[in-house]
């Protein structure tokens, strides 16, 4: 049952697509806040996953927690790599 729903989804979202086409326009107050909603929340999505299932996992880690140097290197990695994408969001 899943196989076929999920096989199902692009074809239905490409039909979507197209008829929503012939009405939309990118330029309307309520298109572009409904597109920043849906970008925000795919982001949310995003940042969701890679804090929690991603480094979750590696932050508690028994190697990780018992060195006092490695936990710290890599809050600090984390820090200054979060600190860059956001420069980088700023910048462009």
């Amino acid at each position: 049952m899943m196989v076929v729903l999920f096989s199902l989804t692009t074809p239905t979202g490409i039909a979507i697509g197209m008829g929503v086409s012939k009405v939309y326009n990118e330029n309307s107050p309520k298109a572009l806040v409904v597109e920043g909603i849906f970008n925000s929340l795919s982001a949310g999505i995003l940042i969701y996953m890679s804090l929690v299932y991603l480094l979750g996992v590696d932050f508690m880690n028994p190697i990780m927690q018992s060195n006092v140097k490695l936990l710290l290197g890599s809050y600090l990695s984390l820090d200054l790599g979060a600190a860059s994408m956001s420069l980088l969001a700023k910048w462009s």
